[in-house]
């Protein structure tokens, strides 16, 4: 990606000897984030972007740390008992999980959207060692729109499958589609859980705005409804990879 800094591992563990210290190859290529409060529509805004941007490859820390939950892996067992009570996974679960997968697409010359990370002024810190971002994209969704959203919404926990009983409900109530399988709330969608990450969000994410406005590179947008917020995403990141274009 273009402006990259030098591969520095956060820890021994995390770094192998094929590529501890090394370069990353810098090409024509960008470093996306997406910010936003749980809940408000990062995943539905950053598949539009992939859609219209196709050099883009998407990388969700919530998809990441729900598959380790399912898997039962030990992240995934520890994480799980900081989602079920609302508060935000600790930095040491996922900085490293989540930089040594920006190092594997930086290496390749992608450009890579970031969705979930970081959380927090010294998470941005950690991922400025390895690369220089050029754009955020920040929804800013009511609190009432997400509570009413996240609450409606069910998940067949052997798939993974989520569905949404105020725009993508299952055929047969509580069933899912494809098994017949009964359909569970997560813990984490309850509402009373929400209004707890939707507090720890302002808290420990919402630094990051001011972060990334002081570099010049954070946009916000406001509204409930994905349809009528992105076309204004869309204009936004075509008018910035146009001015970050390189000289032919």
């Amino acid at each position: 990606m273009r402006n990259l800094k030098s591969y520095a591992p956060l820890s021994k563990a995390s770094a192998s000897p094929s590529t501890e210290g090394d370069a990353m190859p810098e090409s024509d290529s960008h470093f996306m984030l997406i910010l936003g409060k749980p809940g408000g529509g990062k995943g539905t805004i950053s598949k539009k972007i992939l859609k219209d941007f196709s050099n883009f490859t998407h990388f969700s820390t919530g998809d990441m740390l729900r598959q380790h939950v399912r898997e039962k892996t030990p992240i995934g067992k520890e994480a799980k008992k900081h989602m079920d009570s609302g508060r935000l996974v600790p930095d040491d679960l996922i900085i490293e999980l989540v930089l040594d997968e920006a190092h594997k697409e930086a290496r390749k010359g992608n450009s890579m959207l970031l969705d979930g990370f970081p959380r927090n002024i010294a998470q941005a810190q950690a991922l400025d060692k390895c690369v220089e971002v050029e754009l955020v994209v920040n929804l800013d969704i009511p609190n009432e729109t997400i509570v009413e959203r996240i609450s409606d919404r069910w998940i067949h926990p052997a798939s993974g499958r989520i569905y949404n009983y105020s725009y993508n409900p299952p055929k047969v109530h509580g069933k899912d589609d494809v098994t017949g399988e009964d359909l569970i709330q997560r813990e984490d969608d309850k509402p009373e859980t929400v209004l707890k990450r939707l507090e720890s969000y302002e808290a420990v994410t919402a630094p990051l705005v001011d972060y990334y406005m002081e570099k010049g590179v954070l946009q916000t947008f406001s509204g409930t409804e994905s349809d009528v917020i992105y076309p204004m995403v869309n204009k936004w990141i075509n008018g910035e990879l146009e001015k970050n274009k390189r000289p032919q």
